[in-house]
């Protein structure tokens, strides 16, 4: 089984930039396909981005696409979200998943079983 843990939240200016890390532990994350979530105060989980196995395939939510990239390490077991343009209602903790399969990531996300602790991102106007 797969572990994550998150880093790299914190506070930033309305136009900022931020790169969160999702390191994990294992030696099948290659194998995994990752996402990012995040869920805001007094708001439900949502989608963010997804990258295959691989990192041949991405996907997005529409409210980050041209501004949030996702990215995989997989020799450092890593996945990254470069977050570009930050907006206040970019406001969330972001949590990294993992599942072998990009579908179940990007639309079966309340079946997911391997979740990071989350980070803490907070975007200032």
């Amino acid at each position: 089984q797969v572990q994550l843990v998150e880093s790299g939240g914190g506070l930033v200016q309305a136009g900022g930039s931020l790169r969160l890390s999702c390191a994990a532990s294992g030696r099948t994350f290659s194998s995994y396909a990752m996402g990012w979530f995040r869920q805001a105060p007094g708001k439900e989980r949502e989608f963010v981005a997804a990258i295959s196995w691989a990192g041949g395939r991405t996907d997005y939510a529409d409210s980050v696409k041209g501004r949030f990239t996702i990215s995989r390490d997989n020799a450092k077991n890593t996945v990254y979200l470069q977050m570009n343009s930050l907006k206040p209602e970019d406001t969330a903790v972001y949590y990294c998943a993992a599942d072998p399969s990009l579908h179940t990531i990007r639309v079966e996300s309340r079946s997911l079983e391997v979740w990071g602790q989350g980070t803490l991102v907070t975007v200032s106007s």
